[in-house]
């Protein structure tokens, strides 16, 4: 312990006070689309990226690594530690180039400009027995006002020693950045024809380009075209030789800048284990950093991560895992849904006048002039910090994701959670509307197929940002002993200087929780999440009357818009079966969501005094939870279904066994003496349907669909669904009295055991964890790292709902 005190002035505190909790996450590694990247939460601002490719052959420059690919191979890429605030450890193993890269990352608070950062990048042969030669790229960029320049003198031949930058810009002031070698780098001075390259060897070669605003993300293909550009004269000289040089002499950056470069690589070679340090001082920091500051800040880091982790993470025992392992495990999805999250800004693509043809008859929200405009069309920028589902796939925001993230997030750091959820508030528009896709600007269209680029203002998507809203009501309730005497009298008015809400007074005291900022905090997002509110009951209403069906409410049903004949991207589920489009069909799944969005915004009013508020959504959730039995409950099926309209254009039920029949258990929407709840349980634990050992089933083993087409929805294992249901039984259906409480108790341990047992099986056997799981085998399928929801696991572990 006396030793992390010495070490604490080196690392930013894990529980910063009020003032400048913020300024902890203004730099971060919020490029997660790339295998190492970091910027500021700035639009316009510096950017850093790591590349590296092998040189033991010519091939390898192909496959230059850059951006998190599945195609890349890689056999595992995972922050084992990571904390926004204070940096962590990233283990990239990459067997094709025999090396195994690790990055860590410390940040440094202190100036008045988002503090410093030190970073180093090390490597090590993964199998010793044969050559390792690679050469690595960092590379920084400077977007919009402000100025880069290299510092260290220009050689054509490169440059021995460190290399060192300055820049400034409006809102980081002056800066300047070193990259400096380690002590014990082995440089590649053997080879074929080495004697012709003397004067480059073991020196590092650098560039300086000038690229347009907005095009700094495109970094690597200049610097590749450079190598190459280069490469080809000098390759053509060798061309009548039997053996070309060595890769290392050719594959070299021009060592040329140019004037007004605002993007600067240094590229080095190494052979066997390396490792360089990246310094980045602030001009307002006082503090130098050196070698030692990584070599003092990083381990203090990893305790001060494992002390926390076990306290807000305990990891029980199972008798099929070694502890240990289970526990870094969790540690690592953890870390990585942290060391996932980005910050995006740019423009997105909007087409106000769009609608499937069975939904042309409904009215939009939009005044005459935005509905006369045909066609898509850019937005204006937009700025969001926001986890990712996942870093090769989907490395941007969604929305229905969000909403699981910031559960996980939320148990980690409420500050942080809070400031994510509150960038997606802020992009709810007038009309009450945030599209369900966050793809801001061109990098993050760049990995998104462009008939999935252009968003639609009557589309929806389950309104999971919600759960985060209702998890931390809870977490301020449990935490605090309520409102003081100058709480039930003040003006809730709240600034955005308000946030964080969290009081925290010392790197080693408690977290309390201030009852009356969080009452601000909630206050300042009731009225565009209210807005949001009644954007869904306008635009997503079902068909009652119209059908003559019978129910309580004569206004409660939905149905989601934007669907077309096989998919209801618009649900989340995509490909999962249901009837045909039809202007009268109602969705069981989207009157659920609705029934908890109320009960949310019930909380929400009733906790910040808005009494009549509190007592409309009352009546709403009451009629809701009464039209999921009168609409959707089918008494011969035995299940809840959809609602469609037959040949004949009557109503009539759609029942497929999966995922959607069991919503109002799912949403606690189910009362505990539901007569209901028995078939229910009866459906999720039968193996011939939804139960596997591996978690439930999207769609029932029976159904003719099973396993069929895309199979996206169609069987597959999801661990946020799994986590639903597993929250449902735990609050509700194992904590309360009722006929069933006994076998939710079974359900509940043997499912949870199931669902972790095998992801981490899987993450064991493969190196990550995964979109969906096999319902028949178990095997991880889809995209990978799927560090989004799939991290939930750790929240199941230690039992967080």
């Amino acid at each position: 312990m006396q030793l992390l005190w010495l070490l604490l002035p080196l690392v930013p505190a894990v529980h910063s006070s009020p003032g400048n909790a913020s300024d902890t996450l203004i730099w971060g590694a919020y490029r997660p689309n790339l295998y190492f990247g970091l910027r500021p939460r700035l639009p316009q601002s510096l950017m850093t990226g790591l590349m590296w490719f092998g040189t033991q052959n010519y091939h390898s420059i192909s496959k230059t690594r850059h951006a998190c690919d599945q195609g890349d191979g890689l056999d595992s890429y995972t922050w084992t530690t990571f904390d926004p605030r204070q940096g962590g450890v990233q283990v990239l193993k990459d067997s094709q180039n025999n090396v195994e890269i690790t990055t860590e990352l410390l940040k440094v608070a202190g100036g008045d400009h988002g503090g410093s950062w030190a970073t180093r990048v090390k490597g090590r042969p993964i199998n010793p027995e044969i050559p390792s030669r690679i050469s690595t790229i960092f590379y920084m960029g400077l977007e919009g006002l402000g100025g880069l320049d290299m510092v260290t003198d220009e050689d054509e031949n490169g440059i021995d020693g460190p290399v060192e930058f300055s820049g400034s810009t409006p809102d980081l002031d002056e800066f300047n950045i070193r990259i400096v070698d380690g002590p014990d780098n082995n440089a590649i001075t053997t080879g074929a024809h080495a004697e012709d390259f003397t004067d480059r060897l073991g020196k590092s070669h650098f560039l300086g380009l000038r690229l347009n605003s907005g095009d700094v993300w495109t970094a690597k293909e200049w610097i590749m075209q450079n190598i190459i550009k280069r490469a080809g004269p000098i390759a053509e000289t060798y061309r009548s030789l039997e053996i070309a040089p060595d890769p290392s002499f050719i594959l070299q950056l021009s060592d040329e800048i140019y004037t007004g470069s605002n993007l600067y690589a240094v590229q080095k070679f190494f052979e066997g284990e390396f490792e360089f340090d990246v310094f980045f001082e602030s001009g307002s920091a006082v503090q130098k950093l050196d070698a030692s500051t990584l070599d003092q800040g990083i381990p203090a880091i990893v305790s001060s991560f494992d002390d926390r982790f076990k306290a807000n993470f305990p990891t029980p025992s199972y008798p099929t895992s070694d502890p240990k392992e289970l526990e870094a495990f969790t540690k690592a999805i953890t870390s990585n849904l942290l060391g996932g999250i980005g910050y995006f800004y740019g423009t997105s693509i909007v087409d106000k006048a769009f609608a499937y043809e069975w939904d042309q008859e409904d009215e939009l929200d939009y005044d005459d002039e935005e509905e006369s405009e045909k066609g898509a069309r850019l937005t204006e920028p937009r700025a969001l910090l926001t986890a990712t589902p996942s870093r090769s796939f989907f490395p941007r925001g969604f929305y229905w994701d969000e909403g699981f993230h910031l559960l996980h997030i939320g148990e980690w750091d409420t500050d942080l959670s809070l400031e994510i959820l509150k960038d997606w508030i802020d992009l709810i528009d007038e009309n009450g509307w945030v599209a369900r896709e966050q793809i801001l600007g061109e990098e993050a269209r760049s990995k998104v197929p462009a008939q999935f680029q252009t968003q639609v203002p009557t589309f929806a998507n389950p309104p999971t940002l919600t759960m985060a809203v209702t998890a931390f009501i809870n977490r301020l309730k449990a935490q605090t002993d309520g409102p003081t005497a100058a709480d039930l009298g003040m003006d809730f008015g709240m600034g955005g200087s308000q946030i964080p809400i969290l009081d925290k007074s010392g790197a080693e005291s408690d977290t309390h929780l201030s009852y009356t900022q969080g009452l601000n905090y909630l206050r300042s997002i009731y009225q565009p999440l209210k807005r949001h509110y009644d954007w869904f009951r306008r635009t997503q209403r079902g068909q009652i009357k119209q059908y003559g069906r019978k129910a309580r409410s004569r206004t409660e049903a939905y149905r989601w818009r934007g669907r077309s004949e096989q998919h209801v991207l618009t649900s989340g589920m995509d490909d999962y079966p249901r009837g045909p489009p039809h202007a009268g069909e109602l969705h069981l799944d989207l009157i659920s969501w609705m029934g908890f969005f109320t009960r949310t915004m019930r909380g929400i009013s009733e906790f910040i005094g808005e009494t009549e508020d509190a007592a409309s959504f009352a009546e709403i959730e009451k009629a809701i939870i009464d039209n999921i039995d009168d609409l959707h409950w089918n008494e011969e099926e035995q299940m809840y279904c959809d609602v469609g309209i037959n040949e004949d254009d009557e109503s009539d039920h759609v029942c497929h066994k999966g995922y959607l029949s069991l919503f109002p258990f799912m949403l606690s929407l189910l009362p505990s003496h539901s007569p209901h709840l028995g078939a229910v349980l009866d459906l999720l634990r039968d193996p011939e349907q939804l139960w596997s050992s591996y978690g439930i089933r999207s769609l029932s083993a029976a159904h003719p669909e099973f396993g069929q087409g895309e199979n996206y929805w169609k069987g597959p294992i999801w661990v946020q669904m799994n986590y639903m249901v597993l929250s449902s039984l735990y609050k509700t259906y194992v904590a309360e009295e009722g006929p069933y409480q006994q076998r939710a108790k079974e359900i509940y341990a043997e499912l949870r055991n199931n669902i972790v047992s095998n992801v981490f099986k899987e993450y064991q056997r493969t190196g990550y964890v995964w979109e969906q799981y096999d319902p028949t085998t178990g095997e991880g399928k889809g995209s990978h790292p799927f560090t989004g929801w799939t991290s939930l696991v750790t929240l199941i572990l230690a039992e967080k709902y």
